[in-house]
Parts: C-alpha cells; sequence; structure tokens
C-alpha cells in the first residue's frame, strides 16, 4: 500500500499584542508590544490533519508566511507525511535559500506533521517522541534592562513570591557599574543557592565581555547568555577559555550546521535551540542528539508551550524559561488548555493526542499584506 502525503497546507498569520511590553516605552525604542504566530494547517491523504506553526518577534512574520506559501508548500505537497523525510526533502529543495526565513517557514509544516503523527498514534508528543521524565525545571525570565532598579526589583520579587527559584536577568547596560549594582540587588533579593543567570543578548565585543565576566562573577552566576554576536563563534570559545562562569548560547542560531561547528569549537556550556528558528521539531531532536555527543545539555528557548513538552524527551538535563507573559497561552492565543502546565518552578504536560496547541483563531486578528508592504487586519 501506497505511503501517506502531504495533500494540502494552508496559513495564517496572527497578531499577539503583549500585557507587558519588552523593551522601553520610548518612541523610537527597541519596543516589543506583539508576537506573531504563523498558523498551519497540514493535511494528509490518509485524511490526517495536523496543526503547525511558526513564531516571530516584531518583524519577519509577513516574510516567514510568504516564505510558507510560495515556497514550503510546493516542497511539501505530494511528499511523504513522515515528519524527518518530509523536513529532508523540504531543505534539498529551499536549502540555497539558508537559514532565517527558510528555517522559521519549514518549522510551520514540520510541527504540523508531527502533530498530525502524534494525534494518529493517540499519544501525546512527548510520549511518542519518548518521555524521559514527568516534569523540568523552569526559570523565571524577563526583558528587563530598560526597567529602573526598583522595578527589576519588584519584577524579581513577584517572581519569587509565584514560587520560582531559578532566575534570568538582562546585562548590557551602559555602564558595567550598573549591571553589578542591579546583578548585586537581584542576588541579595532572591538569596544564595538559587540558579541566577545572565543574558546579555549579543551586546559585547569579546574584551568587554570578560571584564563583565570577571566583574559579575562573585555574584555565583549559573550561566551567562549570549554576551556576544551570536555568528563569531571564535570570540565564543576565546570567551569561555578565559572566563569562569558557564557560556550559553543557540537561540540566534538557525541551522544544524551553525550548531556543529559551536560545538566542534568547544564555544559553549550549554545550546539554547529555538525550535521555530532552527526549522522545527526534527532538526530539534538532531541538534540534542549532536549535543549529547559533547556532554552540552540543550536548553530550549522560549515557547514554553512547546518547548516544554520537548523538554521532557532531551537525553541529558534541560531547563525551560518561562519569560513574563511571553507563552501562547499568557498571550491569549490558546482556545482551550493544551495540557502544558507550569507550577511554580516546575512545567508538566499531559497533552491530548497530538502537541495540544488549539489556537483561537476565531478571536485573533489576522494580519495580511497590503500593497505598499503594510499590514492591517
Amino acid at each position: 500500500m501506497a505511503s501517506a502525503q502531504v495533500t494540502g497546507v494552508t496559513s495564517r498569520t496572527y497578531r499577539l499584542p503583549m500585557a507587558r511590553p519588552w523593551g522601553p516605552a520610548a518612541a523610537g525604542g527597541p519596543t516589543v508590544t506583539s508576537q506573531y504566530l504563523i498558523a498551519t494547517t497540514v493535511d494528509s491523504s490518509d485524511g490526517g490533519r495536523g496543526q503547525g506553526f511558526s513564531w516571530a518577534v516584531r518583524a519577519g512574520a509577513q516574510a516567514v508566511q510568504a516564505m510558507v506559501d510560495a515556497d514550503c508548500r510546493p516542497a511539501a505537497v505530494g511528499g511523504p507525511v513522515a515528519p524527518v523525510a518530509a523536513w529532508d526533502r523540504m531543505w534539498w529543495q529551499l536549502r540555497e535559500a539558508g537559514g532565517g526565513v527558510t528555517t522559521l517557514a519549514m518549522a510551520a509544516i514540520d510541527i504540523g506533521l508531527w502533530d498530525l503523527r502524534a494525534r494518529a498514534a493517540g499519544l501525546g508528543l512527548a510520549d511518542l517522541l519518548g518521555r524521559q521524565r514527568d516534569r523540568v525545571p523552569v526559570y523565571a525570565s524577563g526583558v528587563n534592562r530598560h526597567l529602573t532598579l526598583d522595578e527589576l526589583s519588584a519584577q524579581v520579587s513577584r517572581w519569587a513570591a509565584a514560587g520560582h527559584t531559578r532566575f534570568k536577568i538582562k546585562v548590557g547596560r551602559p555602564g558595567l557599574d550598573e549591571d553589578i549594582e542591579r546583578v548585586a540587588t537581584v542576588r541579595r533579593i532572591i538569596g544564595p543557592g538559587r540558579l541566577l543567570m545572565l543574558d546579555a543578548n549579543q551586546l559585547w565585543d569579546l574584551p568587554a565581555a570578560r571584564r563583565a565576566a570577571r566583574a559579575l562573577s562573585p555574584f555565583d552566576i549559573f550561566w551567562l547568555e549570549e554576551p556576544l554576536p551570536a555568528e563569531d563563534i571564535p570570540a565564543y570559545a576565546a570567551l569561555r577559555a578565559a572566563i569562569d562562569i558557564p557560556v550559553a548560547a543557540g537561540e540566534s542560531l538557525y541551522t544544524e550546521a551553525q550548531f556543529r561547528d559551536v560545538l566542534l569549537a568547544g564555544a559553549v556550556d550549554y545550546l539554547q535551540p529555538n525550535v521555530c528558528r532552527v526549522g522545527g521539531i526534527t532538526p530539534f531532536l538532531r541538534i540534542a542528539r549532536l549535543a549529547r555527543l559533547f556532554g552540552i545539555p540543550v536548553m530550549p528557548h522560549l515557547l514554553p508551550d512547546i518547548s516544554g513538552q520537548l523538554a521532557l524527551c532531551l537525553p541529558l538535563p534541560a531547563m525551560i524559561e518561562d519569560i513574563d507573559g511571553g507563552s501562547f497561552a499568557a498571550l491569549g492565543a490558546l482556545a482551550q488548555p493544551s495540557g502544558v502546565v507550569i507550577t511554580g518552578d516546575s512545567l508538566e504536560a499531559q497533552t491530548p493526542p497530538g502537541h495540544g496547541l488549539v489556537f483561537a483563531t476565531d478571536a485573533l486578528e489576522e494580519v495580511t499584506v497590503k500593497q505598499g508592504g503594510r499590514d492591517g487586519p
């Protein structure tokens, strides 16, 4: 009997307004007031259907949908429903476009195929992939570099009151003394022994990162995240060799080859792939297997609604980021509970067959491309 084939892919893009903007409210500042959901349905010749999606912050959502419609759909339709085979077929046809918009668009189909496969098997995604733990630790996080010290203190205190015991804050203020004061304050609030991570969002060069790491080391930092431009792998390796704070990176990488190069260079202690940016669940799992060979834990970036399910299946210890107001559930994007639940400082997932994410598309603001590149409902 012939194997099932992909018979159709449809896509829509939705704006998800954020209750708490990421970044300063000043005009012209790098403020993020909305996230974007690119939702797809993937149909199979045997009658199956999967819910796929990709994701963008501030920019690129319409380009991702255009790539899904113009390039990924023709590459997928008529091909296998099996996610790994379908992903390789798409990449073979689209690889000349490189990572970025291409892999974000491929994720919208790949995640749909995994959802379809799990539904057909009658299993939640974590059980289909091979659950290795019942819960995964969570750390509280926020875009808070722009906050005053008092506002940052209030945010961290709120996280602690909610039951969190692991915390991440932004660094990279104009003066290193400001970062030192803020990190010292947060450490006093959370107390000794609790995990504290710092994220510089690629703001430093190598000398600045060395100076900052040495100054911040006394505060018992669990990792320093993206201290350098993401593509400067030699600088990451040099920094890791020079400081005693573990280095984390990977959220701004898009291809398996980039992650391979990071691992071969010995550039990080923790790897942080984003499931949408790398092209979906298929390459995410490949990256995780590769990281295991190097003994490097994978800490999935953002999107706890789906990343949490993947973290339950990872071979090495993992943590999930619960960024302030940033999950699909917190953004009001879900029509019903997914089965992924964060309670205090841990995440559990008991989803219905598939990944459990059903989007409230009837209640969301659809974004369409209009003449001149402007968008509107």
